[in-house]
């Protein structure tokens, strides 16, 4: 008999919790399956996306490779209004703005600064904000691209910043400056990635730099008694810049 009160007492309480406690459960339930919903909708929407901007960047690359800019541009447009924060939009704008740079240089500025400020991609920010600090530079503004190129940390880009600023103070007659760059951009994190040979080219053309080669003096004495004349390492000359660099 008193087992069988226990178990009623317990059945009591049981339907009194759930009396004062059911609502809340049944909503958690609830909310739970709405999160579910609204992640699976959410990555629905973001597939859907990148498949509409993947068709534009298609169609923009297509019309660049045919040689149609202007409709290029119609087709940038499109994606830049629907899809302005997408990644495959920042791609189209670097894509046009590379065959802008000595046509339509501030067209390719316009695209430049917009794929830097909006990508959230932060190498390909980076890349933007390196080819608009050269079309800068190109344009005379050069203060406006030194300026640009101040990063706080630039990680694996600081030796293309060095080689870019050493570029921008030889450009000014700034030799002192321009030679502390290219020094520095041989030595930066990234350096690795850069054209060493064309590197060491431009620091050698800069005014009061030694000759990139020098051949040893001959000289009769040295000539008659080898033994007596100091030997001198011939230096290398730099090598040919790479096509494009």
């Amino acid at each position: 008999m008193d087992d069988y009160l226990s178990d009623k007492e317990q059945v009591e309480r049981l339907r009194q919790w759930w009396r004062e406690n059911g609502w809340f459960l049944i909503g958690g339930v609830a909310l739970g399956g709405l999160a579910i919903f609204g992640y699976n909708q959410y990555f629905a929407y973001k597939d859907r996306q990148g498949e509409g901007a993947a068709a534009l960047y298609a169609l923009v690359k297509s019309e660049v490779d045919d040689g149609d800019t202007t409709e290029a541009e119609t087709r940038f447009a499109a994606l830049r209004e629907e899809f302005p924060h997408h990644a495959y939009t920042h791609q189209a704008a670097l894509l046009l703005a590379s065959g802008e740079v000595v046509t339509a240089p501030d067209a390719a500025a316009e695209k430049l600064k917009f794929t830097m400020e909006n990508s959230e991609d932060a190498e390909l920010a980076m890349v933007a904000r390196l080819r608009l600090a050269r079309v800068l530079a190109y344009r005379d503004r050069q203060q406006e691209a030194l300026a640009l190129l101040n990063v706080a940390e630039p990680g694996q880009f600081a030796g293309r910043i060095a080689e870019i600023k050493g570029d921008i103070h030889a450009a000014r007659g700034e030799t002192d400056a321009a030679r502390t760059a290219y020094l520095e951009a041989m030595v930066a994190p990234g350096a690795e990635l850069l054209d060493r040979g064309f590197l060491q080219m431009k620091l050698s053309d800069l005014p009061g730099s030694a000759p990139a080669a020098a051949a040893p003096s001959a000289s009769p004495d040295a000539g008659a008694n080898p033994a007596a004349a100091p030997a001198e390492a011939a230096q290398t000359a730099p090598a040919k810049p790479a096509e494009g660099a």
